[in-house]
């Protein structure tokens, strides 16, 4: 296990509403991320993925809130990190965000390079010049012209801009990039390509990252590392190895399982009923009992603890029934693919 660079310690986040009920987004959510290493948040929308990458650069709506808990970058705790702190020791500078609406991100009335040059001067020493040569060479890592550096954001297609953002968030050299659902608004061909350019940052930049996805397809085929969320609550955590053939979980096992694979094109998929539960109180049960087909009244009796379930050394599950969920859910597991037999294979 590497050094942690980013170190989530039993945190909780709320939103305040102008009701009665404040929004209980996240609760006692737990995970490292280690220098060097891409890890995996997945889950379905709503379950607190984007509310935790919001937390780590302090951009947290104003009516939200990390309650109690610790976030630790490198160490030093950030949960309570002001404005000008997070603008002068963390945002862009050590931590860049590749969000997954680029046109929402690019200023549409500057040239690119303009813009690379007002973030130099916030950010940095560099002049203008050393300012523009910079996003120059970044162009050429994410495969766009250097000759484009000039070009409006208008001006480039929604997979253009997209690499643009990649490249601006590789501006000030980061230690780790959140990239929250990077693909979402891209036909198949470019989030195949932009998944690529971001695989590539592995092998050429000092890096680590943090993928927040619904898909666990991309993160198996791109992360070291993983953890599931639902309903606010952690699911499992492990390698994606781990996680992928020894699921734990029941949401693991369902989400997985209500994936179509074309080695098993007759396989029946899995479908998971009903809603995730709106947190206007604290959960004090699991949050996916009501949705979960091996419930029993022991998951509504206290929010689930994490049980180590074997395998690598990190891999967990929130669920008390973790130790027999492999003999509980065979029969969705049985004509599962093999994580390490797919990884061996790609790479032959």
């Amino acid at each position: 296990m590497t050094e942690p660079i980013l170190e989530f310690e039993d945190v909780n986040i709320k939103y305040r509403t102008r009701g009665d009920s404040d929004v209980h987004a996240v609760n006692n959510a737990s995970f490292t991320i280690g220098e060097h290493e891409y890890f995996g948040l997945v889950g379905e929308s709503g379950c607190g993925k984007s509310t935790i990458a919001d937390s780590v650069v302090g951009g947290l709506d104003d009516n939200g809130e990390v309650v109690s808990g610790k976030i630790k970058f490198k160490g030093k705790e950030i949960q309570d990190f002001s404005e000008k702190q997070f603008n002068k020791e963390i945002r862009w500078k050590e931590i860049s965000v590749i969000p997954q609406s680029s046109m929402n991100s690019l200023d549409p009335v500057m040239k690119l390079s303009d813009q690379a040059i007002e973030m130099a001067k916030y950010h940095t020493d560099l002049s203008k010049r050393e300012a523009v040569d910079r996003l120059r060479e970044l162009f050429d890592v994410v495969g766009i012209p250097e000759s484009r550096i000039h070009n409006y954001p208008h001006q480039f297609s929604g997979g253009m801009q997209q690499r643009t953002i990649i490249a601006f968030s590789l501006f000030l050299q980061p230690s780790l990039i959140i990239a929250d659902e990077p693909t979402t608004a891209l036909d198949v061909i470019m989030q195949d390509q932009i998944l690529d350019y971001i695989n590539a940052l592995k092998d050429d930049w000092d890096v680590s990252m943090l993928m927040i996805t619904h898909d666990i397809s991309i993160v198996f085929e791109n992360c070291d590392t993983m953890a599931v969320m639902h309903g606010g609550q952690m699911a499992e955590s492990g390698s994606v190895v781990d996680v992928f053939d020894r699921p734990r979980h029941p949401y693991s096992i369902l989400l997985q399982n209500a994936f179509p694979d074309i080695r098993y094109p007759d396989r029946e998929l899995a479908v998971i009923e009903g809603h995730p539960p709106q947190l206007t109180e604290v959960p004090d049960y699991c949050t996916f009992a009501d949705r979960c087909p091996w419930a029993t009244a022991e998951c509504y009796d206290g929010a689930p603890e994490p049980v180590d379930v074997g395998g690598g050394d990190d891999h967990r599950a929130w669920c008390v029934h973790a130790d027999e969920m492999e003999t509980l859910a065979a029969e969705h597991l049985s004509t599962s693919r093999n994580a390490t037999n797919i990884l061996e294979e790609a790479h032959e």
